[in-house]
């Protein structure tokens, strides 16, 4: 799992959610943790998920079963010519038969039976871990898509905020009338990407809450800080975790199974037993006599070879599959760290130099506007300029903190407990 240096990244995560922010209540922001909680009570897929644990409970129970013992009844030397007209010479036999499975055949289903449910059992804790993360992600992209208006209409204040002094530079003959339309351009252009992103808030909204298994967002808004930024662990530490991923555990369960499965289909070529005993009367004499009877089949041209083949295939790619899917999710952890890495450099670059500097010369230009010294094109640009930056920063830490989910839920790190050691 996690090494200390691990553990900050999930805090980074968890310190999204303010501890004394419980309520489950649609009239309060939705916090994370809430989220979460809901996610996994109402997902649809780890209902299925938990559905597939009861089907191969099932099936390792049926596997374990006896094959039933067969009665049949048997009349002879009846209803025909002679002395044998009606049932008089009649030869009536009771039997029940009962096939012995040998070889231990019972013992391998019931193997297959119980290594199926350990992979059931493990691709839960897998989906389990999809939901958190796809769900932590979705939260992520709705406070970040929240914040992007919030930006925005900061944007647009300011702008409308300089409407009285444009129009007094204007009746002063200090500015022309154009600029007046330059500024309702300016404050319009910012209007339409806080519109467009109200539509993208909206489809996020909606997103979150179908993983929550509602139709339809019934929070008002979420809450959480995104401001708040760890430093990550190595990428070794990160790739070594990867093998506590549920994904790659359940090959374990899948290679019993298998191994389990070849054993059935080895086995299958030797003979069951079946015996039969039985109560023959003879009704023309009136005597009774004890019947006998065992069989055993040939394994002369059936011997399961193809099946045997089959069987031995499939667990030899057992391996291969498992490394597939390691690197498949290497390939994935190692796309989300590099995001994470990019997200604290570019971080650092706005936080250091662009959004002071730009605050910086959007406050001089400003002031130096009311004084007559600046054009009202190098204010908006100055204001333009410092948005940009502010955005830049508010889709950086997006992206930290959407990376910071998507390592959590490969290398196998629940939520849940991330945020109870974050508490």
């Amino acid at each position: 799992m996690f090494s200390k240096t691990a553990a900050r990244l999930a805090c980074a995560v968890a310190l999204l959610v303010s501890p004394w922010l419980t309520a489950v209540s649609h009239s309060q922001p939705l916090i994370l943790r809430t989220a979460l909680q809901r996610a996994l009570a109402a997902n649809p897929r780890l209902t299925a998920a938990e559905r597939d644990v009861g089907i191969a409970t099932g099936q390792r129970i049926q596997a374990g079963v006896f094959i039933n013992p067969q009665v049949s009844y048997q009349q002879d030397n009846s209803f025909g010519s002679g002395i044998y007209q009606g049932t008089r010479s009649a030869e009536t036999t009771l039997q029940i038969s009962q096939v012995f499975q040998l070889f231990g055949k019972r013992q391998a289903r019931i193997a297959a039976g119980e290594a199926g449910i350990e992979v059931a059992a493990i691709q839960r804790k897998a989906v389990r871990l999809e939901v958190l993360s796809g769900t932590a992600v979705a939260f992520l992209n709705v406070l970040g898509l929240q914040r992007r208006i919030q930006i925005l209409d900061e944007q647009v204040a300011a702008i409308d905020k300089m409407t009285p002094l444009l129009k007094r530079r204007v009746e002063a003959g200090a500015s022309s009338v154009a600029e007046t339309g330059r500024a309702d351009v300016a404050s319009s252009l910012v209007k339409a990407d806080r519109e467009r992103t109200k539509a993208s808030l909206a489809t996020a909204r909606r997103e979150l809450a179908a993983l929550m298994g509602e139709t339809s967002a019934k929070f008002e808004s979420v809450t959480g800080r995104l401001d708040v930024t760890g430093r990550p662990p190595t990428f070794q530490s990160v790739v070594a975790a990867i093998d506590g991923n549920p994904q790659l555990v359940r090959w374990t369960g899948v290679f019993a199974q298998r191994n389990a499965q070849l054993l059935m289909a080895r086995l299958k070529p030797y003979p069951d037993v079946s015996l039969s005993a039985g109560w023959r009367h003879y009704n023309n004499t009136g005597d009774d006599a004890l019947q006998l009877t065992m069989s055993i089949p040939i394994p002369v041209f059936d011997q399961n070879q193809g099946n045997i083949l089959s069987a031995q295939e499939n667990l030899e790619k057992t391996e291969a599959e498992r490394k597939a899917n390691r690197n498949a999710l290497i390939v994935m952890v190692g796309r989300a760290y590099d995001s994470l890495q990019g997200s604290l450099r570019e971080l650092a670059v706005l936080r250091e130099t662009s959004i002071p500097k730009a605050r910086q010369a959007a406050e001089a230009i400003s002031d130096g506007y009311g004084q007559g010294r600046f054009t009202l094109l190098e204010v908006l640009d100055a204001q333009s300029m410092l948005m940009q930056a502010r955005l830049r920063e508010q889709e950086a830490l997006q992206n930290f903190h959407v990376a910071v989910a998507t390592i959590e839920g490969l290398v196998g790190n629940p939520f849940s407990l991330a945020q109870e050691r974050a508490r």
